[in-house]
């Protein structure tokens, strides 16, 4: 099956020697092999700023004695005024049928030039009335693909670091299907002896990923927005019977659903 045309791969590794580097030479590989045009924002390499602040925005802000950069940056996106480096990293994803976030995992999330990425860059990709199932990404894809330096049993749900699931939600929920995108299960790579073999799995899965079903995220229209998006009195009557809860985040008082973020179409 023929995979998406336009990939952008999102980097944030200082060294070349390191596996998330293999990882991400594998997958420009991998993808360019399939006919993809694949593009890599290699963060560090770039300098990229992490920062969000005001020098995002060219000429002057709006309010400047309570400046809020949610709203400038919008009202800046709207105008053409922001900074060079975020329209340059806009038009790439803008561009992309499928973006991969690759990265080692630093205190339970990304690196701070990543989350850079993502405060300074993400600005435009949503609205009031286009978020989640309804984003202006909807017809994208994206998924993280990381590297943690310890064993599953780890994140596991008895494990010390709690189970993976959770710790994955505000990235793939709060950030990824916020935006709309449609959010393939992570490609993790768990601390191993064998890296051959996770590079080769990886490359595999590369072949098919276009076939996977996305992680499965509960519609906005679940929700009712006129109570403040609380989950509609239906929607909690179809799943009271239901073993476990509807999401990760949305769990009514039930057992999370095992593998909801790991798995595809849970």
């Amino acid at each position: 099956m023929q995979m998406t045309k336009k990939v952008l791969i999102v980097y944030a590794h200082e060294s070349p020697a390191s596996f998330n580097a293999a990882a991400k030479d594998a997958a420009v590989a991998a993808l360019t092999a399939q006919g993809c045009t694949v593009e890599v924002s290699d963060l560090y390499a770039m300098k990229f700023k992490a920062a969000a602040t005001t020098e995002d925005i060219t000429g002057e802000v709006k309010d400047a004695e309570n400046f809020c950069y949610a709203k400038e940056i919008k009202l800046a996106s709207e105008e053409g005024r922001l900074a060079d480096d975020i329209k340059k990293e806009q038009e790439k994803l803008k561009e992309a049928d499928l973006v991969i976030f690759q990265f080692p995992m630093y205190w339970s999330s990304v690196p701070a030039i990543m989350k850079g990425w993502m405060d300074r860059v993400l600005g435009f990709a949503y609205a009031q009335e286009k978020r989640y199932s309804e984003g202006i990404f909807k017809d994208k894809k994206a998924m993280l693909s990381f590297t943690t330096d310890c064993p599953e049993s780890v994140y596991s749900d008895t494990g010390i670091n709690g189970d993976i699931n959770v710790t994955l939600w505000p990235l793939q929920n709060g950030i990824l299907n916020y935006c709309g995108f449609q959010v393939f299960a992570p490609q993790i790579f768990w601390d191993s002896d064998s890296r051959s073999s996770m590079l080769e799995g990886w490359r595999t899965r590369l072949q098919y990923l276009c076939g996977e079903a996305p992680v499965y995220f509960a519609p906005l229209d679940y929700f009712d927005k006129e109570k403040g998006f609380l989950l509609k009195s239906e929607v909690k009557e179809k799943y009271a019977s239901k073993e476990s809860g509807l999401t990760v985040g949305i769990h009514m008082g039930k057992p999370l659903p095992a593998n909801s973020q790991t798995k595809a179409g849970i």
